[in-house]
């Protein structure tokens, strides 16, 4: 099989020569979990430097604890903007006991005004740092399950105790709702958080109108997840020590799913509508987006099939539909996860993000719908767009252009659409853009670079970039790893799929080591990029130090490849998926140093469903799974997402019953170990245990380890201990 390989380690140069690392190697510092776990109590030590920044306009802002400075973007010249006991000197004039602690976390609203926002947790102040006053006190609510501050009205939405407020500039409260529960939900995330949908209030540019979504979940089924008592437990006034229900609304594929409405709340008029978007049955509303004007709201709205996609606009003051604006369909299906964007010089167009030629691309309409043209081409994708430069009349973007496993950042001219490279064209760029577009910061990796930050200016023809900084390696002294990457064909034989590899420290060709395939595989998401050590993850290092080679695969139906890589994986769910991982695992074994009898497997979620179907499908291959938190049936999952890639089970059967783990019980030959959250409310419990089940009446013996109170990912020190269980099991089994 041909591959390509890159290089990246401490010892590259020996490597590039093919020579043996110095013997001294052997005698650097150890990793410990806790120093390479996100949970563990070292690991910031173990980042690489960093500069946290905002935008002040287009003047850039470092925030540090005890003061923030102005970056000259030409000479990189810092100058103190203000100090922590300047802030302090202000605040405490009125109120003695009023303490900032920290400007880490300040925002400058108003790019012609020199007031700063700071959060205390007790209250946000609004301080005119150059006229040494505080304009405003803000208290913090606790408790809030949502929140939005409009800087132009000055209003605030925020929904507390299931119900939706608004206070305005006067800080006048006015309750909105009186049905909220948790069967009707205000304000919020709705459809599960698909769609691109992040939260559920959202102020027009004015501030004089609130949009906010309302879940009526009334008709779905409760799951019954159970609440623990600590194990501290100590009595108090209504507590019991005993476990409480702690049930979840959770949709079903083909079960019946949540209807969703969208209010309009005006705060001239004091009045709420709604959108007259007809029945909300078995449809999704999302993306919404306020015309400039604050006088139009714009919708996708996708019917329950999720292959029927239509761009609607609405009046805000009468909730009346205007018009349907754009329609997409597709045999399997369409995916909006972005809104429209309004050009910011000129209020009739705006441009919209679809891969409805195959990849992720921007398009230009005029606000009739009629599209103008599409901006953007080729066989990569859009990424994200950070915003748009007034001056050049273009936007900026990110893509992966340059290489599926880069993202950079770009200008596109709406116009001719001409685009220019504005970053350095290499590994994992993330930039953040100035109030006109003419700057960007860009905090970035390469494979051999743990962090650098350049700070762009993006004005002429051509950008320039200048350093600001160049991060220290962190993990200078210690004994690190070999990390290389490559490609590989598909199952398919013509697709490139993208590969990392973790070599065991100490690394001799000559040996063999037993080799952990490391697995996610679904949509959204991606394992191997051209950012520090490709994207290894922390535990691969601390597996490498213990001898194992890792070896991580992006299969076809990861992200960022474009509809027909994504999408070939639809109504098979881990079909394909395994035929693509076992085409890197043919790599493996071609290579004299891997140990093809001492081959295991880990992922998560859906990586958990890819570790049970791959050990259970080629028993032969793997001797050792851990999955985490493992969809075993796909007619046990949320609807939004497993319809969109299953269909129902009444129109799929064939699938469902072809991808359901629960017949593979009987066909599990090495040694597998579960884990899961107890509390788990995206991956049920039922998983597991129907597996344990079906393992039982098969006579097969699974282990398998459960984290009380825990949701689908352990929290802080959890994890610690959550890796070290997973490293002992390969220890135990594979080694």
């Amino acid at each position: 099989m041909k591959t390509k390989s890159l290089i990246v380690s401490a010892g590259l140069a020996f490597a590039a020569l093919g020579l043996a690392l110095p013997t001294n190697v052997m005698a650097q510092k150890q990793f410990t979990l806790e120093e390479l776990n996100f949970g563990g109590k070292n690991f910031q030590k173990m980042r690489a430097e960093t500069r946290y920044t905002t935008w002040w306009g287009d003047q850039l802002v470092r925030m540090d604890n005890d003061r923030c400075t102005i970056v000259n973007p030409q000479t990189l010249k810092e100058t103190t903007l203000f100090t922590l006991d300047d802030i302090n000197a202000i605040v405490a004039k009125d109120n003695s006991d009023r303490q900032v602690r920290s400007l880490y976390s300040v925002s400058f609203p108003y790019a012609d005004r020199s007031v700063v926002k700071i959060a205390t947790g007790k209250e946000t102040l609004a301080v005119d740092f150059k006229a040494k006053k505080l304009e405003s006190t803000m208290k913090s609510i606790a408790g809030v399950q949502a929140q939005d501050y409009n800087k132009v009205s000055g209003a605030l939405a925020y929904v507390l105790k299931d119900q939706l407020y608004v206070v305005n500039k006067n800080g006048t409260a006015k309750q909105l709702t009186n049905d909220g529960s948790r069967s009707i939900v205000y304000g919020q995330a709705v459809h599960r958080d698909e769609f691109g949908i992040k939260g559920g209030l959202y102020w027009s540019p004015s501030g004089n109108r609130l949009a906010f979504y309302r879940m009526d979940q009334s008709m779905v089924t409760d799951y019954p997840l159970v609440h623990i008592p600590e194990i501290d437990w100590k009595p108090a006034k209504g507590e019991s020590r005993i476990a409480t229900p702690e049930p979840t609304k959770y949709p079903m594929v083909g079960e019946t799913s949540h209807k969703v409405t969208v209010g309009v709340y005006d705060i001239n008029t004091g009045k709420t509508v709604y959108l007259d978007a007809g029945d909300p049955t078995d449809r999704y509303f999302t993306n919404i987006q306020w015309s400039p004007d604050s006088k139009t709201i714009y919708m996708f709205e996708l019917n329950r099939d999720q292959n029927d996609c239509r761009l609607v606009s609405y009046n805000a003051e009468t909730g009346s539909k205007i018009t349907e604006l754009y329609r997409e369909t597709d045999a399997k299906y369409v995916e909006p996860s972005h809104p429209i964007l309004f050009l910011p010089w000129n209020a009739d167009q705006f441009v919209m993000q679809t891969q409805k030629d195959g990849y992720n691309h921007l398009y230009l309409f005029n606000k009739d719908g009629k599209q103008i043209k599409q901006i953007t081409k080729g066989n990569w994708v859009v990424m994200d767009v950070l915003g748009f430069n007034n001056k050049t009349k273009s936007i900026i973007y990110v893509s992966n252009e340059c290489s599926p496993i880069q993202r950079n950042t770009w200008s596109v001219s709406v116009e001719n659409g001409a685009r220019t490279l504005l970053d350095n064209g290499r590994g994992y760029h993330y930039a953040t853009l100035s109030g006109s577009g003419k700057y960007l910061v860009d905090n970035y990796t390469e494979p051999t670079v743990p962090r650098k930050i350049d700070i762009i200016t993006a004005t002429g023809a051509k950008p320039t970039i200048k350093n600001w900084l160049t991060a220290k390696n962190p993990w200078a002294g210690y004994n690190v790893p070999e990390f290389t990457s490559g490609s590989l064909k598909a199952d398919d034989g013509t697709t490139d799929l993208y590969w990392r590899m973790v070599k065991p420290i100490g690394f001799d060709p000559s040996k063999k080591y037993p080799t952990v395939v490391y697995v996610y595989g679904g949509p959204h998401a991606h394992n191997v990029d051209a950012s520090w050590n490709y994207g290894s993850r922390s535990w691969e290092t601390y597996m490498a130090q213990k001898g194992y080679l890792l070896f991580i695969l992006d299969n076809r139906g990861s992200e960022n490849r474009g509809r027909a890589f994504e999408q070939a994986t639809f109504r098979q769910l881990g079909q394909v998926e395994m035929r693509d991982q076992m085409q890197g695992v043919k790599f493996l074994k071609s290579l004299p140093y891997v140990d093809a009898d001492r081959i295991g497997v880990h992922g998560w979620s859906f990586g958990g469903f890819m570790t049970i179907s791959l050990i259970t499908n080629y028993p032969e291959t793997f001797k050792v799974g851990v999955a985490g938190g493992p969809v075993i049936d796909w007619k046990w999952y949320e609807a939004m997402y497993g319809e969109r890639y299953m269909d129902t089970p009444e129109s799929n059967p064939e699938g469902y019953a072809k991808t359901s783990l629960l017949p593979k019980a009987k066909d599990l030959k090495g040694k597998l170990q579960i884990i899961t959250g107890m509390n788990d409310p995206v991956v049920l419990p039922q998983h597991c245990l129907s597996f344990l089940k079906a393992c039982i009446a098969a006579g097969t013996q699974p282990d398998f380890f459960v984290y009380p109170g825990e949701p689908h990912n352990m929290r802080g020190h959890q994890s610690v201990h959550l890796h070290e269980r997973i490293t002992q099991y390969f220890e135990d089994y594979l080694k």
